[in-house]
């Protein structure tokens, strides 16, 4: 009852605090919740004040040798010297998605000026994606669950990127992908072992949907023959820190290309969150972090990488291929961070210089790009 009162007041409940000024970030920063504005959909977010007591200020990236099942792009390890951030307590949910692909639907109102070549105009815009296939990947959708606190899933690292730029003007604040170390400092939560929790990997389905625990009472339901999906965000565990479903559910997207040899002469080095991230180049690979409902227990360790490929868009049948959707990636999904201090170019956390998004995008591909002015807050009695 209390809980609700709370949300239907708009009020934080102890320790949460409203949203802070990106100017001037409180310090150590705390957790706090917000509404998107003109909605009743709350976003909450977990402090991460690194150097506070419980958050080292550095932390080895990777897997020690003796690790179980560790692969060899996981080493060697590295230190980490990360800023303070905020990292979503949940996965990004199709709830919150939605609001994003009704700009799609709203653009009569919402199109750039097509006279207006500036490049200050282009790079204020937000590309709104194109709606999912009807086909081919609706169905499936329907039977994972596409409302309720499902999380969203099937997009590319694109896609993402233009969320976090769109949802940053919604908000007011600077927010992007995490990058693969935050990521990883985030899973940690301050500790070496495999797990935030430990070394037994007995113990993930407390915390994580994956291949054991995922399979739904309907069998008719999930993904066709498998009968089995992603879960609503939120349901299992808390890590350390309190956020939920970094291991399992659906992977997660980082801002980060991947590349077998990322770590290679890093170490006993100790790099910065601009100093260690690896600019994306190509649309493929990424990395994507966390394992999946779909994965076994190796694969959702802390250090564990995995790269994105073309076969999730396999079936595609546009040529060129979407820049937006996947069509065999139902179990990839992505959350984003707010750094504590802004960055002076938000654009390069935005939109990837990728010259293959670049040139669809500016030869129209079936996208828009549209100015998206926040939404002023709406008095709720």
């Amino acid at each position: 009852m209390l809980i609700t009162l709370l949300m239907a007041l708009h009020l934080t409940p102890l320790g949460w605090t409203t949203a802070p000024d990106d100017s001037t970030p409180a310090k150590p920063i705390q957790s706090y919740e917000e509404f998107l504005p003109g909605t009743d959909l709350k976003i909450e977010w977990i402090a991460i004040p690194v150097g506070e007591t419980g958050y080292p200020a550095t932390v080895q990236i990777g897997s020690p040798e003796n690790e179980s099942d560790r692969k060899s792009d996981e080493g060697p390890a590295w230190q980490f010297q990360p800023e303070p951030f905020w990292m979503m307590k949940f996965e990004v949910t199709w709830d919150l998605y939605q609001q994003f692909l009704k700009e799609y639907r709203n653009s009569q109102d919402l199109r750039l000026d097509p006279t207006d070549t500036s490049e200050e105009a282009w790079a204020d815009a937000v590309s709104i994606p194109t709606p999912l296939w009807e086909q081919d990947a609706r169905p499936i959708m329907e039977g994972l669950g596409t409302s309720g606190g499902y999380p969203v899933a099937d997009i590319t690292q694109f896609a993402a990127m233009q969320f976090s730029k769109w949802l940053s003007k919604k908000t007011g604040h600077f927010l992007r992908l995490p990058t693969e170390a935050e990521w990883e400092y985030a899973a940690r939560c301050g500790q070496e072992t495999a797990y935030s929790f430990g070394d037994d990997p007995s113990e993930l389905t407390d915390y994580a949907w994956i291949f054991d625990n995922s399979e739904y009472e309907d069998e008719d339901l999930g993904y066709p023959g498998l009968g089995a999906g992603y879960r609503k965000v939120g349901t299992l565990k808390a890590n350390r820190w309190g956020i939920h479903d970094l291991y399992g559910n659906v992977a997660e997207w980082t801002i980060d290309r991947y590349s077998a040899e990322t770590y290679s002469g890093r170490s006993g080095k100790v790099l910065t969150h601009t100093e260690a991230v690896v600019w994306p180049e190509k649309v493929w690979p990424a990395v994507v972090r966390g394992g999946s409902w779909q994965d076994d227990a190796d694969r959702c360790r802390s250090a564990a990488r995995t790269a994105s490929t073309s076969k999730w868009q396999k079936r595609d049948p546009q040529i060129p291929k979407s820049v937006w959707w996947c069509t065999d990636a139902f179990h990839v999904g992505f959350r984003l961070v707010r750094p504590a201090a802004a960055p002076k170019d938000t654009q390069y956390w935005w939109d990837p210089k990728v010259s293959m998004i670049q040139r669809k995008l500016k030869n129209g591909f079936k996208e828009l790009r549209v100015p998206v002015k926040p939404t002023p807050p709406v008095d709720k009695e």
